[in-house]
């Protein structure tokens, strides 16, 4: 039988923008980023991802500089380590002569400087004369803002769209202005230092005279504003050269400040120790703060935004080293749960939510994403995290304040997620505009049968089955801790029979492994997939399945030598190049590789370790992407990038970090002050791994680990405060 035809896809961005090809540089802070070629101008061509965006809406479309009418020699460019400042070093063509005769190449040098910070782009352009004779040299600046959808710039087409209004240009400043349907007036300021010579509604250009030898700086500030009335909003009346200045020294502070409340990991092999700092520093550009706390935005550029699933299980990978980025998912997410059934948003009673989205298609439900609930997992993921935190820190007043929330969650389980009353959770999509598939592998062709016809019906994942068991577990333990005995012991009943029901209708012995999903004729979906690792990760695994099931995700079949694929080789929809059928996803592994831990496989843990960090090493920035390719690992080469993946994505970013305390086996008992290493096993390729400022309650310490051939040993090297370290091995 051949396989259906695919269901259209929303996940998955628009593939003819490959992010690739054009290997942009991103700035990100709070709800702003900023996507810039490599040497830092916006073409504000159509089809382009690149532009200054604030809530979904593109404020720049369009920045270029200019020297004497031609465009500059890129020489180089680079964000920096902790991701706050990008430079691009650029230099002049062969041009014609001025009154100091022909100019070479490469007698100016320009380096621009730019960063993001609350609403506004900064940049610094600095111009040197490395010549020997005096230069007039003219920069022109040009600039537009189209005002689009993050939607349009996908490849959504829109009816209609609102208006633009005539710029306001003043001697240093230029005000773009556009009017929505939505009636929201968004502006983009652009502001210069000092005063063009030269400024229009779409143009500023400046005339330096410079001596050999000579320097001059010129600032740029773009400030974004959304506004209620139909005119421009207000806008701040701080010189840009003013404002580029406090706005950095403020951003560093704020970096310096997260970095000092983490762990963080340092290792004998520097390339790594380069890894590591790059997944701290995404993630900490990523992070945007809510009044509950930190929260992790999904990636960039398509979801810089709230996504439920994605913030649950980055939190989760980062909890050992920073739980106060759950406890701000835990109060984002519990104050965004869904109160009342909302088919067109797919939202029913104690759900939580899968995406927010705040830009103009969104407010005008021209898509559904406004506050969206169409992910069947985020809501016992929400549990499970809740447990953990507990688990971590002892926070019970937080848990506390959550309970209600978590019982809510654990109402929708048992009323709107289980359709038909079998025991197991399904979803099926009640908005046309929704996603097909609402597990995290939510591209239409995601969920097939062995013959690759594509499952119909409500649809009951392996993945969710081992959730909502973990769920109940942690519900369980949080309830005993608040006094809910009774209620604890009959979640833990519920937990008990899930599992046996799971074993009897997903293990398939044939394979090997747990099936993919029961479709809705309750037809087992039997292809070999990375989402039966998950089972491993929440525990409903038997321990008497987990041998043969890490056999086979190990086999060549699955493991890709970078990682883990979706689907096996072999399979019917096995694609190397698709999203969810074939690729490797750093994130997936994490979370494999924390179950292989869990079951005691720390070897084969350290085995996906040593897999990401190849992977990492030959990626750009050192940074994992959202995904990549499932082509077999090549001596030699790195992994074939996915040509529209996401980079920073949260939970990728976080991946090396995850994968580190799985291979050390880290747990930790708060009431007692104790941190648990369990028989930690370690890649060949690192010697020593130390964790700095490792915190539990108010105490930390440093700890040092030594592999000498297949053993580990451990030592603490500082503490502060009531904390101890133990280690089985």
């Amino acid at each position: 039988m051949q396989p259906k035809p695919l269901v259209k896809t929303e996940p998955a961005p628009a593939a003819q923008i490959s992010l690739q090809e054009r290997r942009p540089r991103t700035l990100k802070h709070g709800d702003s980023f900023a996507l810039f070629d490599r040497a830092g101008d916006l073409d504000g061509l159509p089809g382009s991802p690149e532009g200054l965006f604030h809530l979904d809406t593109r404020y720049l479309s369009q920045l270029g500089l200019r020297v004497n009418g031609q465009a500059p020699v890129l020489l180089g460019s680079a964000v920096s380590a902790d991701n706050i400042t990008l430079t691009c070093d650029l230099t002049n063509p062969e041009m014609p002569g001025d009154a100091g005769g022909p100019m070479p190449r490469g007698r100016l040098h320009l380096r621009r400087t730019k960063f993001v910070w609350n609403g506004a782009c900064h940049e610094r352009v600095a111009l040197r004369n490395y010549g020997h004779h005096k230069r007039q040299v003219r920069l022109d600046f040009t600039f537009g803002a189209d005002f689009a959808d993050l939607f349009e710039v996908r490849g959504r087409n829109r009816p209609a769209r609102g208006r633009s209004h005539q710029p306001v240009v003043g001697e240093s400043q230029v005000t773009l202005c556009y009017t929505g349907l939505d009636s929201v007036t968004r502006s983009t300021t652009l502001t210069f230092a000092p005063a063009p010579a030269l400024i229009g509604p779409d143009s500023a250009s400046f005339l330096v005279e410079l001596e050999a030898g000579q320097r001059c700086v010129l600032f740029l500030s773009v400030a974004v504003r959304e506004a209620t009335a139909d005119a421009p909003a207000d806008c701040s009346s701080m010189t840009a050269d003013r404002a580029f200045h406090a706005a950095l020294r403020t951003s560093r502070r704020a970096s310096r400040q997260v970095a000092a409340r983490a762990a963080r990991v340092e290792s004998s092999h520097e390339i790594f120790n380069e890894v590591l700092r790059r997944a701290a520093a995404d993630l900490d550009m990523l992070l945007t703060d809510k009044p509950g706390g930190p929260y992790p935005y999904a990636g960039i550029p398509w979801f810089s935004t709230p996504f439920g699933r994605d913030a649950l299980i980055t939190a989760w990978q980062a909890l050992w080293f920073d739980p106060a980025i759950a406890r701000g998912v835990l109060h984002f997410l519990a104050t965004t749960q869904a109160r009342e059934e909302d088919p067109a948003n797919d939202a029913e009673p104690g759900k939580i939510l899968h995406e927010m989205r705040a830009g103009e298609m969104a407010r005008l439900r021209e898509v559904p994403y406004g506050r969206y609930y169409g992910s069947v997992d985020s809501t016992p993921l929400f549990v499970m995290l809740a447990g953990a935190y507990l688990d971590r820190s002892g926070d019970l007043e937080t848990l506390r304040n959550l309970w209600p929330h978590i019982e809510a969650a654990l109402g929708w389980i048992d009323a709107s997620g289980d359709l038909d009353g079998d025991g197991f959770v399904e979803y099926q999509c009640r908005t046309p505009q929704g996603l097909v598939n609402q597990g995290w592998k939510d591209s239409g062709d995601s969920i097939s049968h062995a013959d690759g016809t594509l499952a119909e019906g409500a649809i009951a994942l392996v993945e969710m089955q081992a959730y909502v068991y973990g769920a109940w577990q942690a519900a369980a333990r949080i309830g005993r801790a608040l006094g809910h005995a009774e209620r604890a012991d009959a979640l833990e009943v519920r937990a008990a029979r899930l599992r046996e029901d799971f074993d009897a209708a997903f293990w398939d012995e044939q394979l090997g492994t747990y099936v993919l999903a029961l479709d809705g004729a309750k037809r087992p979906c039997r292809v070999r997939s990375s989402n039966a690792g998950h089972a491993l990760f929440a525990g409903i695994a038997k321990p008497e399945r987990a041998a043969r099931l890490v056999a086979t995700l190990m086999d060549p079949a699955s493991f890709s030598g970078w990682g883990i694929r979706t689907l096996a080789v072999g399979e019917v929809r096995y694609n190397p190049m698709s999203y969810h059928n074939g690729s490797v996803w750093p994130h997936d592994n994490a979370l494999i590789a924390a179950g292989f831990s869990r079951y005691g496989y720390r070897a084969e843990a350290a085995r996906v370790l040593e897999g990401m960090f190849t992977a990492a090493e030959h990626l750009e920035l050192r940074r994992l992407p959202e995904l990549f390719c499932g082509f077999p690992r090549r001596d030699g080469d790195g992994p074939t990038p996915y040509p529209v993946a996401c980079a920073p994505q949260a939970w990728a970013a976080v991946t090396p970090l995850s994968l580190v305390a799985s291979c050390l086996g880290m747990s930790f008992a708060p009431d007692i002050g104790c941190i648990s290493f369990q028989r930690p096993a370690l890649p060949p390729f690192l010697r020593t791994v130390t964790l700095r400022n490792l915190r539990l309650r108010e105490a930390s310490m440093d700890i040092g680990f030594l592999q000498v051939e297949d053993e580990v040993g451990m030592a603490v090297l500082a503490r502060e405060g009531d904390i101890r370290a133990t280690m089985t091995s």
